[in-house]
């Protein structure tokens, strides 16, 4: 799938093909196939998400993914699995689970008049949040681009296991 005569090269034009990518997806099909552990590291550049995906969504076995950042989160959701589906013709199924930290909290929301601000800015980014939360469908902070991942405010009026209400 990954060669240069694969399924990719021939229908993903930015795809160019890396031994070091077809040996580590060689490694994780013996792994799944072994059901056993890898651990795999390589450099920028290698094609990592490809190498681990491709075999993975052929294995048919369920897969969770997690990431370090948000943005790897999305380009995994948004870019690179809508392409392996499409390139493997897979009936590929996947969602995308974030901590409640990638959430408003509409407790916490009510309640956020009551900080003050050691920033200026965070009181219209205040006012920002709540016009978006009228409006949201899911909550998801990452929706309001034009604030800042650490702006003052998303401690706020995002929930951590501390300080989230559970059941009340």
């Amino acid at each position: 799938m990954l060669s240069e005569r694969g399924a990719f090269a021939q229908r993903f034009e930015a795809f160019h093909p890396r031994a070091a990518q077809q040996q580590m997806a060689a490694a994780v099909e013996r792994t799944l196939d072994a059901k056993t552990v890898l651990v795999a590291e390589s450099g920028t550049g290698t094609g990592k998400t490809f190498a681990y995906l491709v075999p993975a969504v052929l294995s048919g076995h369920r897969l969770i993914v997690s990431t370090g950042t948000r943005h790897l989160q999305d380009q995994l959701f948004l870019r690179d699995l809508p392409t392996v589906r499409r390139i493997l013709a897979a009936p590929l199924r996947f969602e995308r689970l974030k901590g409640r930290t990638n959430y408003v909290c509409l407790h916490r929301l009510e309640r956020a008049d009551g900080f003050a601000f050691r920033e200026r800015r965070s009181a219209l980014d205040l006012s920002r949040i709540r016009d978006w939360a009228r409006r949201t469908g899911s909550g998801d902070v990452s929706e309001l681009g034009e604030i800042a991942d650490d702006a003052e405010i998303w401690p706020r009026v995002t929930s951590t296991a501390d300080n989230c209400l559970g059941a009340k």
